[in-house]
């Protein structure tokens, strides 16, 4: 199973990413999905995650400004980012469970990294 996140950049204060994850390899099913972020110095935090039935759960810091979808035909997840502020810039990372077979239980399996920079 591999994540392959895409999206981030270089964009100012106040503008808008989107960020991408697809899920590939053998797949029975996927149970949750979210944002991770990990500024330089801090630990990594969740920022958005949304379960199979679309059920959201955000940080406090993005709430309002941030939204996380998903594509289950698609096996992608998303996350629209708007309003970006500084404290934004991060590494972003994708995670999601995934049940590999109806024998298999839950793993967590990670995307590689996608830098945000937000500064004018």
């Amino acid at each position: 199973v591999q994540l392959q996140a895409s999206g981030g950049g270089l964009v100012q204060p106040g503008g808008s990413l989107r960020l991408s994850c697809v899920v590939s390899g053998r797949i029975f099913s996927i149970n949750d999905m979210g944002w991770y972020r990990q500024a330089p110095g801090k630990q990594r935090e969740l920022v958005a995650a949304i379960a199979n039935g679309g059920i959201t759960n955000y940080a406090g810091s993005v709430k309002g400004r941030f939204t996380i979808s998903r594509d289950n035909a698609k096996n992608t997840v998303y996350l629209q980012m708007n309003s970006l502020k500084p404290e934004d810039t991060a590494v972003y990372y994708c995670n999601a469970e995934v049940r590999r077979g109806r024998d298999y239980g839950d793993v967590d399996y990670w995307g590689n990294g996608t830098q945000v920079t937000v500064s004018s």
